[in-house]
């Protein structure tokens, strides 16, 4: 990055990290001590994103969130934040909004207040991230390889396998697939439990969206011991891909394009 007349390189990142039936305080963490290896880098962090005016002075935007929606006036700004050129790396479930339909049923252990629909409510904010969440099977071995290797975000990459939740989602837009997986297992749980295809599933994709991009990367689920309260009092504690080195890769790479210093 450029230094500006006053010899400032100070890089303002947005955080938003609240993930329903997810280790929050993990992955804020995590997250935290990955954006804190770049010196220029100040970060604010938020559980939503009602302060659009601080995330539009933002350079880049990281979400890591569940059933987090914005309102019609913070799809406009997150709208504004995109068309101005900002930068915006979504995890795992920032796509993923949910409702409990129909009556109490037992899923991966798990006594839930009815099956799982993932209703489209926020279309902007599915068309801006390009990808809305619809389901997903039990947590399974997922053999991901590189669809473009010869991209800075995934170069030297080589196929891998994390234990992970494989997401099924619809698709909206340009989409730049980096990495991607194949499974057909059906989502125990939810209203769309079955979709009926064995389509490659982008796991790490770019989007453009205006003068600004998005990069989404779906893997990425933790649980911590108390993340399922109410339906259960006490879980056992998930670290999925975060306990691959690869998935830290991923994470740097993608904080380092999203402030403009990942090399072509």
């Amino acid at each position: 990055m450029a230094e500006n007349s006053n010899g400032d390189t100070r890089i303002d990142v947005y955080l938003i990290c609240n993930a329903k039936y997810h280790d929050t305080n993990f992955a804020r963490l995590e997250l935290l001590k990955l954006l804190a290896e770049h010196e220029d880098i100040v970060v604010r962090v938020a559980e939503d994103y009602r302060d659009h005016d601080a995330i539009r002075q933002s350079r880049l935007l990281v979400t890591y969130t569940c059933d987090v929606c914005p309102t019609p006036e913070q799809q406009d700004g997150l709208k504004q934040f995109l068309s101005s050129g900002g930068r915006w790396f979504g995890l795992h479930g920032t796509s993923a909004l949910l409702e409990f339909v129909g009556q109490s049923l037992e899923t991966d252990g798990i006594v839930i207040p009815g099956k799982v629909d993932t209703p489209r409510k926020a279309p902007a904010l599915s068309d801006m991230l390009g990808n809305h969440f619809v389901s997903h099977p039990p947590i399974q071995p997922i053999h991901v390889t590189v669809a473009d290797p010869s991209h800075p975000l995934v170069r030297g990459i080589q196929p891998f396998e994390v234990m992970d939740e494989p997401y099924y989602c619809e698709f909206y837009g340009e989409i730049h697939t980096l990495l991607e997986s194949r499974y057909s297992a059906k989502s125990e749980g939810y209203v769309r439990e079955d979709l009926g295809n064995d389509d490659p599933r982008p796991q790490l994709y770019l989007h453009p969206c205006g003068q600004g991009e998005v990069l989404y990367l779906t893997l990425g689920h933790c649980r911590g011991k108390y993340d399922m309260q109410p339906f259960m009092p006490v879980c056992s504690v998930e670290r999925c891909s975060w306990e691959s080195a690869v998935y830290y890769e991923l994470l740097r790479r993608g904080i380092r394009w999203g402030i403009g210093q990942l090399g072509s």
